[in-house]
Order: structure tokens, then C-alpha cells, then sequence
């Protein structure tokens, strides 16, 4: 008779509620700030990319198992590197934010879908819809700010308010803002939903015997 494994102090509910809460922050930065600048988009997604990877890379320890660590690892990676470059001062511009974003949303993007893909596949379920979903959202993130266009400027007026310019970098951190949004949203609900437990592998008849 074999004793079933202790329970995990963290589990995968612990890392969707931490990258809720830093997308939740990034994106009430972004939205009651005024200045939808380069330098104010590349300061919070330098700051959320940081926090997001240091979650990655703790729970590639403490939550998964080893045969399970490459995703996170690599999560890890591509958002602290990101965070890093975003991090430096005299790089924050309009072209480093659409082209590190860009870069960081697909890539992050496709490997938390497949890695979610290849979960389902080997027949776990734990967080491979939201994985799935996750990933298919930064993807899509990185296409939209591709198709928009980085030299973008129209005047406007509103009356009793003055003039203003809506820039290709104004809509950029607002995307990006909007996406930091959507994904808190759905991680807490994946966080704070209960969960089905995993099948157990069936047991042999001898080993049962013995």
C-alpha cells in the first residue's frame, strides 16, 4: 500500500493569482495615468515583466515537478529578459516598445500555448484551458500592435477641453494596458475557482496484490 504525496504549500492556483494581481497593477498604472508615453508604457511593462518572471521562476521549483519545468523556466526567461531591456532609461522609446512588446507577446505567447496544448495531450488538466487562453491572448496582442502603425498621429479637439494628438504609441500602451486588464481578469478567476482533481493512474492487479 503505497501513501498518497503531501499536498503542495503552492500549487498552480498560487501562480494564476500572482500574475493576476501584476497584471491587475500594470493595468490600473496604465489606465489612470495621463501620460501614454513610450517611457510610462516601457516603466510598467518593464515592472510587470519582472514581477511576472520571478513568479515564473519560483514556481518552476515549487509548483511543478521536474518533468514539468520546462514551460515556466522558459516563461521565466523571456519575461525577465524583456523586463531588463525595458528597464534601461536611454532605451525607452517609441520603436524599443512596440518592438519588445511585440517580440515578448508572441513568444511568451506561443510557448504558454503549446505548452498548454502538450499538457492536455498528456492527459493533464490543471490550468490547460486558461494556458490555452492565455496564450492565444498574447499572440493576438502582438499581431494588434504589429498592425499599428508606430508613426500615427491625428489632432483633435473636444470642446471646452482643448486640443489633442491621438498617437500610434498613446493606442500601444493603451492596448497593452488593455490586455494586462483581460488577463487579471481571467487568471483570478482560474485562481479562484475550485478545482477537479487529477485522475490517478490505475494501479497493476500484482502490485496491488503485493
Amino acid at each position: 500500500m503505497t501513501t498518497p504525496p503531501a499536498e503542495r504549500a503552492f500549487d498552480l492556483r498560487h501562480l494564476q493569482l500572482a500574475r493576476a494581481l501584476f497584471a491587475a497593477l500594470a493595468a490600473a498604472m496604465i489606465t489612470f495615468s495621463p501620460d501614454h508615453s513610450a517611457v510610462l508604457g516601457l516603466i510598467v511593462f518593464s515592472g510587470f515583466a519582472l514581477a511576472t518572471g520571478l513568479a515564473w521562476a519560483a514556481s518552476a521549483w515549487i509548483v511543478f515537478s521536474r518533468g514539468e519545468r520546462a514551460v515556466p523556466a522558459l516563461m521565466a526567461a523571456v519575461s525577465l529578459v524583456a523586463g531588463l531591456i525595458a528597464s534601461v532609461g536611454p532605451w525607452r522609446t517609441t520603436g524599443m516598445f512596440f518592438g519588445l512588446v511585440i517580440t515578448w507577446a508572441v513568444v511568451s505567447g506561443v510557448i504558454e500555448l503549446v505548452g498548454a496544448l502538450r499538457d492536455r495531450k498528456a492527459g493533464r488538466t490543471a490550468g490547460v484551458r486558461d494556458g490555452v487562453l492565455i496564450g492565444i491572448l498574447g499572440i493576438v496582442l502582438g499581431v494588434v500592435l504589429l498592425l499599428t502603425p508606430m508613426q500615427y498621429a491625428l489632432d483633435y479637439s473636444i470642446t471646452g477641453a482643448g486640443s489633442f494628438t491621438l498617437t500610434g504609441i498613446t493606442i500601444a500602451v493603451g492596448l497593452f494596458g488593455g490586455y494586462a486588464a483581460v488577463i487579471a481578469v481571467f487568471l483570478a478567476i482560474a485562481g479562484f475557482s475550485p478545482r477537479r482533481t487529477e485522475p490517478v493512474p490505475a494501479v497493476p492487479s500484482e502490485e496491488a496484490a503485493s
